[in-house]
């Protein structure tokens, strides 16, 4: 049970990092793909990050 907590809590961590990635290069200017769709995908990843990070939390709790 501990591995599997492991790995969803290290999804949640790997969905933020893609989050900041994403957030951060739409406030570069000149980018491709427009700044729009980072953000897009941006709030994809933080949502992701959110969903694992509250599913691990109720393993946490449930165990």
């Amino acid at each position: 049970m501990k591995g599997v907590m492991f790995i969803i809590f290290a999804l949640s961590i790997l969905f933020f990092l893609g989050m900041a990635h994403f957030f951060f290069a739409s406030k570069r200017p000149g980018v491709y793909p427009p700044k729009y769709i980072l953000r897009r995908r941006a709030g994809a990843f933080a949502m992701g990050g959110i969903l694992f990070l509250l599913i691990g939390i109720l393993f946490a709790f449930f165990k």
